[in-house]
């Protein structure tokens, strides 16, 4: 993964950015390794699903879990096997594919 630091992406409320398996991330910030590898596993989840059905599939489920309690970017199923697994360095070697699909029906509040 090839990590770009820049002075525009992601947002300012955000470490970083993955844009078709790119890493954005504004100039200044540190890079964590939980960081990096939460954004590895959501690349791999983009080659799985091809990068136009991730980002169709994550907007999606943001727009359906946005009524619903809690943070709808937290409850994101994607981010979801993200944030769970970023500080395991060895996830992505043992991680089936569409992992992300069993947070589905667990919905956090």
């Amino acid at each position: 993964m090839k990590i770009i630091h820049n002075p525009l992406l992601p947002p300012r409320r955000y470490d970083a950015v993955n844009i078709l398996g790119l890493l954005l991330c504004r100039k200044g910030t540190t890079l964590t390794a939980d960081l990096i590898q939460h954004e590895r596993i959501h690349t791999a989840q983009m080659r799985e699903m091809g990068f136009v059905g991730f980002y169709l599939w994550y907007l999606l489920e943001w727009l359906v879990r946005l009524p619903m309690k809690g943070r709808a970017y937290t409850n994101i199923s994607l981010e979801r096997e993200a944030y769970e697994h970023m500080n395991d360095p060895d996830y992505l070697l043992r991680r089936r594919h569409y992992a992300w699909w069993k947070h589905l029906k667990r919905h956090k509040a």
